[in-house]
C-alpha cells in the first residue's frame, strides 16, 4: 500500500463515511426520546465511540489487511474466536444497506405510501408496506448490480457526494437557526418554538435514563459508526503516528459538533402547537413526520429546503447503501479467505468482484427488512450487532502489547489498559442500551451462526479446515455472550424481568443506573478471560506472519479473480 493519504485527506474519508441516514432521523428520534437533553446522547456517544476506535488506531497501521476487524481476532484467538466476530461484522453490514432503503422510502412516503405509521412499544414507527417492501428489495438488487459492474465508477464520484452530505447538514443547521429565531421574534410561535422549547416542555422529560437509552435506540452511536474508514486506510497514510489518531478523533468531534448543533437547530424549529398536540417531547410527532427534518422546513414555509432534504434522503442513503454492500461482501470474503465459510465465498469475477459474497449479501439484506421492518428497530440491532464486533479491538489489543511488546507501533495508545478497558465497558454499555428487545433478536443470529458453522465443518469434509483453537476462542466468547444476555434480559426496562412492576416503577426503571457497576464487572471479567486464553504466543507468530505476508500480495489476489 502507497503512503499518500495526509491528515485532512484520511479525516475527509471517515466523516464521509460517517454522515449517512443517521443523521436525517436521529435528531427527532433522540428528541421523542429525551427531549432536548437529546444533545448529551450526542456527546456521550462522541466520546465512546473515540475510545473503541482508539484502540483501532494502533492496530490498524500494525497489520494493514482488508476485514481488519474480523482478521485481527483471528490472530490471537484463532478460527472459532474469528468466526464468532466476523459473523456478527457480517449481520451488522448486511444490515446497512437494508437501513438506508428502508428511511430512503420513509422520506419518500410523503409522496408515495411505501411505509405506514403503527405503535409499537409506546412509541411511532413507520414500518414498509407491501409496496414498500417490493421497492425496498429491488433497491437492494441495484446496490449489488453497482458493484458487480459499475463500484470504480461509484468510487470516482463519491468525493462529490461526500461534499454535499457536509453542504446539507451546515445548510439544515444554519436555515432552522436563522428562521427558527425570526419565526418566534416575528411572533409566528406556531411554526417554530425557538430557545423557550428548551424549557416550558421541560428539558429532560423522562428523567436522564432516557438520554443514555437514546445513545443506542434513536440512531446517535448509528450515525458515528462509519469512524472505521479512519482505520481501514491506516496503512496508507504518510505519518500514522499523527494521521491516524488527527483523523479519527477530528472526524468524530467535527461530526459530534455538527450532530449537537443540529440538535439544538431541530429543537429550536420544532412548532410549539406541535408540543402541544403531543403532549410534550415524549412521543413527538408532527404532520408528515416520516421525513421530520423535511417536515419541519415545509412547516415553516421553507419549501426550497424541504426539496433539498428529499433529495438528499435519496442520494445519503443510496451512497451509505452502496459502500456497506461492498464492505459486507469483503467481510465474507475474508471469511472465506481464513476458511472457517465455505471457500467459494472468496471467488472474484473478472471486474476482481467477489460475486457469490454479493449475493448473499444481497439475500441477507432481504431476510434482515421481515423482522425489522422500520428504520428505527433496524438502527438498534445493526447498533448493538457493530459495536459488539468492535468490542474485540481492546481486547485483542492488550493481547499483543503481552505477547509481542517489540513489535513496531506507529501509533501507540497511551495510558496502559485504562484506554482499552473503558472502551470495553462502552461496547457492553451501549449494547445495553439497545435493549433487549433488540439484543434478543441478535443472540438468535449468533445461534444462527454457529449453526452455520456446524454445517460447514460437516460439509466441508475435502476442503481444507484450519483449526478451530475452540478452546481458547469459546472459553471467553461464549461467556460474553451469556453474560451480555442475561444483563439485557433482567436489566433492560422491555425484558420480561426488567418490566415488572415493583412499587409502581419498573425494575429495569430501578435498575438502570446500577447497570453501569454491574456492567464494569462483567466488562473486567471478560477482559481479563479474553486475555488470559489467547493462544500461544508461537502461534500467534505464524497467523502475524500469513498476515503480514497476505497485505503485501492482497492487491494482487483479490484484482486477479481467483482465491489465494
Amino acid at each position: 500500500m502507497k503512503r499518500s493519504l495526509g491528515p485532512i485527506a484520511l479525516m475527509f474519508a471517515a466523516i464521509g463515511s460517517i454522515i449517512g441516514s443517521g443523521w436525517l432521523f436521529g435528531a427527532f428520534n433522540a428528541s421523542a426520546l429525551a427531549g432536548p437533553a437529546a444533545i448529551f446522547s450526542w456527546a456521550i456517544a462522541a466520546v465512546m465511540i473515540i475510545l473503541i476506535g482508539l484502540t483501532y488506531a494502533e492496530l490498524g497501521p500494525m497489520f494493514p489487511i482488508s476485514g481488519g476487524v474480523v482478521r485481527y481476532p483471528h490472530l490471537v484467538w484463532g478460527s472459532f474466536g474469528s468466526y464468532s466476530m466476523g459473523f456478527v461484522t457480517w449481520i451488522a453490514a448486511a444490515a446497512v444497506p437494508a437501513i438506508e432503503v428502508t428511511g430512503a422510502l420513509q422520506y419518500a412516503s410523503r409522496f408515495f405510501p411505501f411505509t405506514t405509521a403503527v405503535q409499537y412499544q409506546g412509541a411511532t414507527q413507520h414500518i414498509l408496506t407491501p409496496v414498500g417492501m417490493v421497492v425496498a428489495v429491488l433497491a437492494l438488487a441495484l446496490f449489488v448490480v453497482l458493484n458487480y459492474f459499475g463500484v470504480l465508477l461509484f468510487a470516482r464520484i463519491n468525493n462529490v457526494v461526500v461534499w454535499w452530505k457536509l453542504f446539507v447538514i451546515v445548510l439544515v443547521i444554519v436555515v432552522f437557526l436563522i428562521a427558527g429565531f425570526a419565526m418566534v421574534s416575528n411572533g409566528a410561535r406556531g411554526h417554530a418554538g425557538g430557545a423557550a422549547n428548551f424549557t416550558d416542555f421541560g428539558f429532560a422529560p423522562k428523567g436522564f435514563a432516557a438520554v443514555f437509552t437514546a445513545v443506542s435506540t434513536a440512531g446517535i452511536t448509528f450515525s458515528f459508526l462509519g469512524f472505521r474508514q479512519g482505520i481501514e486506510l491506516a496503512g496508507e497514510t504518510k505519518n500514522p503516528k499523527r494521521n491516524i489518531p488527527l483523523a479519527l478523533v477530528g472526524s468524530v468531534v467535527i461530526t459530534g459538533i455538527l450532530y449537537m448543533l443540529l440538535q439544538v437547530a431541530f429543537t429550536v424549529m420544532v412548532p410549539t402547537s406541535a408540543l402541544k398536540k403531543s403532549g410534550g417531547w415524549i412521543n413527538l410527532t408532527f404532520t408528515n413526520d416520516a421525513g421530520p427534518l423535511a417536515a419541519l422546513a415545509a412547516g415553516g414555509g421553507l419549501i426550497w429546503l424541504a426539496y433539498i432534504l428529499y433529495f438528499d434522503a435519496i442520494v445519503s442513503p443510496a451512497d451509505t447503501g452502496l459502500i456497506y454492500t461492498t464492505i459486507t461482501a469483503r467481510v465474507s470474503y475474508a471469511m472465506g479467505r481464513n476458511a472457517n465459510a465455505p471457500k467459494w465465498l472468496a471467488a472474484n469475477n473478472k471486474h476482481g468482484v467477489p460475486h457469490w459474497s454479493l449475493l448473499v449479501a444481497f439475500l441477507a439484506g432481504c431476510v434482515l427488512l421481515l423482522p425489522f421492518p422500520s428504520w428505527q428497530a433496524l438502527v438498534g440491532f445493526i447498533t448493538s450487532a457493530t459495536v459488539m464486533s468492535f468490542g474485540t479491538g481492546p481486547l485483542v489489543l492488550a493481547i499483543l502489547r503481552k505477547t509481542h511488546p517489540e513489535r513496531p507501533r506507529p501509533f501507540k495508545l497511551p495510558g496502559g489498559n485504562v484506554i482499552p478497558y473503558l472502551a470495553f465497558w462502552s461496547a457492553n454499555m451501549i449494547m445495553f442500551w439497545a435493549g433487549w428487545g433488540t439484543n434478543s433478536k441478535l443472540l438468535i443470529m449468533l445461534l444462527i451462526g454457529y449453526v452455520l458453522l456446524i454445517v460447514f465443518q460437516v460439509t466441508n469434509r475435502k476442503g481444507y479446515r484450519p483449526p478451530l483453537f475452540f478452546t481458547f476462542g469459546a472459553s471467553w466468547v461464549i461467556p460474553w455472550f451469556i453474560l451480555y444476555g442475561l444483563v439485557s434480559f433482567f436489566f433492560s426496562a422491555d425484558s420480561p424481568i426488567g418490566s415488572l412492576k415493583i412499587g409502581g416503577t419498573t425494575f429495569g426503571d430501578i435498575m438502570f443506573f446500577w447497570v453501569f457497576l454491574i456492567n464494569a464487572v462483567v466488562a473486567g471479567f471478560v477482559y481479563w478471560l479474553a486475555v488470559r486464553m489467547r493462544l500461544p504466543k508461537e502461534q500467534i507468530d505464524l497467523y502475524i506472519e500469513d498476515a503480514t505476508r497476505e497485505s503485501e500480495v492482497e492487491e494482487e489476489t483479490v484484482a486477479g479473480g481467483h482465491i489465494g
